[in-house]
This record gives C-alpha cells, structure tokens and sequence, in this order.
C-alpha cells in the first residue's frame, strides 16, 4: 500500500502530515527539527531519507537528514561556508539527492555537495567564479540559490536558478556554468534583456523531456525547449504574470500550475483577495483558473518560492501552502481545494511524497 506524505517547511519548524489512500485525511506531526526554520524538504532517492534544509540566526546553515520518515533527525553545517573570507551563510534554500550526491543551494548564492548522505559538504565553486558574479545582487528575498533541477539521466548535467540573477546550467558536473537567460524580461533593470540580472522565482522541469524546462519569474512565466538556451514568455491569460511557485505534471509534459500573485507594489498577495491556481494543459498556450474549495474573498495571503508540489498519482495531487499557515490540496489536479491543515507558522516549502 502506498503511503503518502505531505513535507512542510515553515518559520518554525519542518512538518509532517501522513495521509490516507484517499489523500483526504491527513494527521499532523511536529515541529520537527528542533524549531529550526527550514525553507525546503525533500527525499533521497537512493535510501527515502528526509532531507531537510534551514538556518538559524544563532547557528547558521545546516542540512537535516531523517532515516525513519521524520521520527529523529540529524544534521550537519560541516564545509557549508565559503571560507574565512567569504561572505556568511545564513541559511540553505534547497537541498536535492541525485545520482548518489546531495546538492544544497545556499544565501548568499552558491551551490554545495555532499558524497556522504550530508555528513559533509564541499563548494562547488565552479559557479561563483561565473564572470558575472560581481553584478550579481540580490532580489527582495535576497541573492539566493533557491532552485536545483538535476538531469534524470546524466548526472553531469544541472540547472540551478538564482534570485535576481537568473538560470544557469552546468554539462560537466558543476566544474563550469553558462548563463541561460535569452528572451527573459528584467522588467525592473535599464537593460531589460541581460545576459544575468533577471529574478527567476522558480524553476521546473517537463516531465520526460529533460530539455524542456518552465519558470515563473519575477516578470513572467516562461517555457524553454532546448535545456533553457532561449526562452518564451507565456503569460498571457493569466490574471497576473507575477508569482513565485511553479509545479509540474509528473507524467504529461504540457501540464504544468502557477498561482499568480498581485505585484509586488501591491503587496504580493493574492488577486483581489480571491485565492486561485491556474493550469495549462497546452505548454502554456492557456490557462485555466481553478478556485473551486479555496477562499474567494478576504483571502489576502501571499504562496512563496518552494510552497507548491505535486505528486505522482494519476490522477495528480496538487498542494500548497500559504504565508499565513493554511495548507491546501487538490487530488484532481487543481480543480478543487480542500483545507488540508490551518494554523501551521508561515509556510516556506511543501513536498509531496508517494512510499511504496
């Protein structure tokens, strides 16, 4: 029987909600790992670990790792730093398993790996030393590494996406990156078509087709059919181009969910206090706005970067969490919402998990 899980990062604390076949009820548990803030959870491919990624104030970056589905913890900071000096890293954004590595994406923007389940960490420093580097600055959320989006087949192969810098690739295993940006609006800069600056909020990968990739930036949501070399604004129909999460079909490569928010000198919340997820079905050619169970006035809440996930299903489940601690989810793939849970701290990152 295939138990699902719904990971939650928040403010103060990583939860866990077990659900039932159905996906309809769920039970609770946490705070997990010891309070601390975490901005993103995921699973280790190789073993089902827990993989946890935060900071504190008082003790600085760390990764969590869970062997018994959130039971107890462990974590390490060991060689998550840039040097004596670096700059300090407060916290990790994201953390990704692949092809027997840990990736961890940092703030300020770098990229670390792990060989040994997270036990230590290495930079990889091949992406700081990008030529634009120097010009690189941070967005409103700061100059963070939130995204890593692993090739399924070639393990030297990764995009990652900084704020507000933008998309970039690695083909031989992290030792070199090439910025991969053309036909993405830096709506906010002189320039509004730069090889770096733009503020990529996240990005997503088709499924089954590695070198088609989706993003919902800062100025737009975008498509790329060749590994994110150029890029197409897909926007129009949405009520908002502004948004920060973005998920995808885990089988149809068309499908992908956005929730756009009101801009950013409107407060980024949602529009007109109506709280919504859009779809496409066509690649982003159209958009279909699905409310149905989510709350239609008075709704004035903000969806951040890591918030949305889907799981593999058929049909797909959608879920999302808000900054004001309300967890929803759909097992229609998006048309309707219920409550999943209330009252959680402001929500950072949501992952959905499928245990056979």
């Amino acid at each position: 029987m295939t138990r699902n899980l719904l990971l939650v990062g928040t403010s103060k604390g990583a939860f866990i909600l077990d659900g039932d076949a159905s996906r309809r009820s769920w039970s609770l548990r946490g705070p997990l790992c010891n309070g601390w803030p975490i901005h993103d959870l995921s699973v280790d491919p190789a073993d089902g670990a827990i993989l946890a990624a935060g900071g504190s104030a008082w003790y600085g970056p760390a990764v969590f790792r869970s062997e018994d589905l959130g039971s107890t913890w462990s974590h390490s900071s060991e060689g998550l730093t840039y040097g004596d000096d670096g700059p300090k890293i407060p916290t990790i954004w994201n953390v990704t398993a692949a092809h027997g590595s840990i990736w961890a994406g940092a703030e300020p923007a770098g990229l670390f790996r792990s060989d040994d389940r997270g036990a230590t960490w290495s930079h990889v420093s091949g992406l700081r030393d990008h030529p634009s580097r120097p010009g690189w600055e941070p967005g409103a959320g700061g100059l963070i590494c939130h995204t890593i989006v692993p090739h399924p087949d070639d393990a030297d192969r990764m995009w990652v996406a900084i704020s507000a810098v933008g998309t970039f690739a690695t083909e031989d295993g992290g030792a070199t990156w090439e910025a991969r940006n053309r036909g993405v609006a830096a709506c906010f800069a002189p320039d509004p078509y730069p090889e770096t600056g733009q503020c990529v909020h996240k990005l997503v990968m088709a499924a089954g087709e590695p070198d088609s990739l989706y993003q919902q930036n800062h100025c737009g949501v975008y498509r790329s059919a060749d590994a994110g070399r150029s890029w197409e604004d897909v926007s129009q129909g949405l009520v908002s181009e502004f948004g920060f999460v973005m998920g995808a079909h885990p089988r149809d490569p068309a499908t992908s969910w956005v929730i756009p928010l009101s801009h950013p000198e409107e407060g980024r919340l949602s529009p007109d206090g109506a709280l919504a997820v859009w779809r496409t079905r066509d690649r982003g050619d159209s958009w279909e706005r699905h409310g149905d169970g989510l709350p239609q006035k008075n709704a004035f809440v903000g969806v951040l970067r890591e918030a949305l996930a889907v799981d593999r299903h058929d049909p797909a489940g959608v879920y999302f969490g808000t900054s004001t601690g309300q967890l929803y989810g759909s097992v229609d793939e998006g048309v309707s919402w219920s409550l999943v849970a209330d009252h959680l701290p402001p929500i950072w990152g949501v992952e959905a998990v499928a245990l056979d």
